[in-house]
């Protein structure tokens, strides 16, 4: 795995090196990339008042997901090159969120955040084709809790891709529109599932009528199972961000996903997740922001339980931010979890409630290397 984290490197930089003598003849290729070198630090502290026999606390939470421990929760460094005809970006990753949600990936590829490289295919800059290892098309919340507008994740977020690895063409006609078509190694997979020969895809439609509204309809279709039981999945993601004044906000997202049964079969199991989220700057330094979120996955497609009614869960978080400047944020969060079934681990029997306090102090630095 050393050997393909190096190749990746030689990848990017040759690549940069090829469009760099190419482009001797044109003015505005021969113009030098703007190098970037940035990085991101999120410390965490989550008391669970189930008090879990392990300091793991849930098997469908990928974020701050430890008990009554200081930890990290995500930190990287990235390198980045911008140029009007190519870009690159390359991040490596420690923390908690990369032992859990990259789980499944082999070696060192689970420290990879972020490996791609993009070429522009007009004049107008506007199509852009990117290849390798980049965040997820679905959704409004990221890896990157500074870009989010709570500290924990909705279950929505948790339970669909936070990255991708495979291909994606964007085209952007105009300020208020963005499309983007691609094909990938399936549900967050930066290598394919053993026996899979399908590839899965995925589109995005972005419509931003003004600066203060957005709305998104992300898709995806394929399968997480080899040839020998593949059961195809078809996915919608939509949501609409308003900032209704300079001080409230709000988000409204809908999650709605189906599954054959058995491969070529007719039956199929859906699982779907409303959540609305408002966000209140009560001043230039403080924030507030309240959530309420329902996640039903009866037949475990994505979240199994093993129990009659399956994953039925219902939540509500309350946050409180301190921002002192543009990059650091300081947050406070509360968050209850009501379960149809006693799926909540405790220390004796399983309930059917979760309540947690969690904080994290979270820093985002960037400086330009070379302009």
């Amino acid at each position: 795995m050393r050997t393909a984290i190096a190749i990746i490197f030689i990848y990017i930089f040759m690549f940069l090196s090829i469009y760099e003598t190419k482009a001797q003849s044109d003015t505005t290729k021969t113009l030098s990339p703007k190098i970037e070198l940035s990085g991101f630090i999120d410390v965490f502290y989550v008391y669970d008042f189930n008090q879990p026999k392990t300091d793991y606390r849930q098997t469908f939470l990928y974020n701050y997901n430890r008990h009554n421990e200081f930890n990290l929760n995500l930190g990287f460094i990235k390198i980045s090159a911008q140029h009007q005809k190519y870009r690159a970006n390359i991040a490596l990753q420690t923390g908690t969120y990369a032992n859990d949600n990259y789980a499944y990936e082999p070696g060192l590829l689970k420290n990879i955040f972020e490996a791609n490289a993009g070429i522009s295919l007009n004049k107008k800059n506007n199509i852009w084709l990117d290849a390798g290892i980049f965040a997820s098309h679905i959704g409004f919340e990221s890896a990157i809790s500074l870009d989010n507008w709570t500290l924990t994740r909705s279950i929505l977020a948790e339970n669909s891709p936070y990255y991708l690895s495979g291909a994606k063409l964007t085209y952007t006609p105009n300020k208020k529109i963005e499309l983007i078509a691609l094909v990938c190694n399936g549900w967050q997979h930066i290598q394919k599932i053993k026996g899979n020969s399908l590839p899965s895809f995925g589109t995005q439609l972005k419509v931003m009528p003004t600066e203060k509204i957005t709305f998104n309809w992300s898709t995806f279709v394929g399968t997480d199972d080899p040839d020998t039981t593949r059961r195809m999945r078809y996915f919608n993601n939509f949501y609409g961000q308003f900032q209704f004044t300079e001080k409230f906000g709000l988000i409204a997202g809908f999650d709605i996903g189906t599954q054959q049964r058995v491969k070529n079969g007719s039956t199929y199991d859906f699982w779907f997740s409303p959540v609305i989220i408002g966000q209140f700057a009560i001043n230039k330094n403080w924030e507030t922001a309240i959530r309420a979120e329902y996640y039903q996955d009866e037949t475990g497609i994505i979240i199994p339980t093993g129990t009659i009614n399956g994953f039925r869960t219902t939540g509500l978080s309350l946050n409180l931010d301190y921002s002192p400047t543009q990059n650091i944020i300081c947050r406070l969060e509360g968050r209850w979890l009501n379960s149809k079934d006693n799926i909540f681990e405790t220390k004796t029997t399983p309930t059917n409630n979760n309540f947690i306090i969690g904080t994290s102090i979270a820093i985002k630095f960037s400086e330009t290397v070379k302009k």
